[in-house]
């Protein structure tokens, strides 16, 4: 079970895959304990330090929990909901790859999304076009949510910080996403961000038009020092997000089949009518 030396992704990231693609294939099955940190480190002959590391980032997805005195074990929830990477992933080993996401800041696509990226360039995975559309809400107009506890107002300092945050996800998507083409790695690169006015209370990726994961934005209150000054928001929390998947069948008439088709439906609609250019 030794990692292969070929691969370029840091041991840590092999490691928590291994573990994901057990998680979601139910060689661990909800409630099931994972080996400790000591026998995964030798199984995939690799440091303590790695293991945990791996083990940090599916914590991070909800995949696992760790039970203090019991071990680590695989999440109940996870019956139902999925993690989000592996399905990206397989994305890419099409010909043409289609992602259409709309949310809040596009930092988690961000993350998924570089993996693939990085096997393009170097020559691992060769589909012939991407095409990545964006939605998020306009940082220039405010925002009935997130917003002060206080008075449930807009926050002006909330909204730069936040713009900042959506700035540097979503135009690094785009920017890697558009380099692939001008190297010529692939035939037709594009990526688009559009912004809307209307609060994004959930998150939305559609992938190769055949597969949909859906969760709700959580809203938490936490303090933020803005402007220098602590501030109490209610803030969307994404990262709380649980994604449920739907996929399309063989029968348009099944539930899988006719979700994905209205949220692809949805999300064509906005970005055709109220959405407008993301000002860099």
């Amino acid at each position: 079970m030794a990692l292969d030396p070929d691969d370029p992704r840091p041991p840590y990231i092999q490691v928590a895959n291994a573990l994901r693609a057990a998680i979601l294939t139910k060689v661990f099955k909800a409630g099931d304990k994972l080996p400790s940190r000591a026998e995964l480190a030798k199984k995939y002959d690799v440091a303590p330090m790695t293991v945990q590391n791996a083990l940090r980032e599916l914590r991070d997805e909800g995949l696992i929990v760790s039970r203090q005195g019991s071990g680590v074990f695989v999440r109940e929830r996870t019956e139902r909901p999925v993690g989000l990477r592996p399905h990206i992933e397989r994305a890419f080993e099409s010909d043409h790859v289609t992602i259409d996401f709309a949310g809040f800041s596009g930092e988690t696509l961000h993350g998924v999304i570089q993996e693939p990226l990085d096997k393009i360039r170097i020559g691992r995975l060769t589909p012939e076009s991407i095409r990545v559309r964006i939605l998020v809400p306009d940082p220039t107009v405010p925002w009935s949510v997130p917003c002060t506890v206080e008075d449930k107002s807009d926050s002006p300092a909330f909204r730069r910080r936040a713009a900042e945050i959506m700035r540097r996800h979503t135009l690094a998507i785009v920017d890697n996403v558009t380099e692939l083409g001008s190297l010529g790695l692939v035939k037709e690169a594009t990526a688009e961000v559009r912004v809307h006015n209307a609060a994004p209370l959930f998150k939305l990726y559609l992938i190769n038009n055949d597969e949909a994961f859906f969760g709700f934005y959580p809203v938490r209150e936490h303090v933020l020092s803005l402007g220098g000054e602590p501030q109490a928001i209610y803030d969307l929390m994404g990262k709380d997000a649980i994604l449920f998947h739907h996929s399309t069948t063989d029968d348009e008439s099944s539930t899988g089949s006719q979700y994905v088709e209205q949220a692809r439906t949805w999300f064509d609609s906005l970005w055709g009518t109220i959405a407008t250019e993301y000002q860099r």
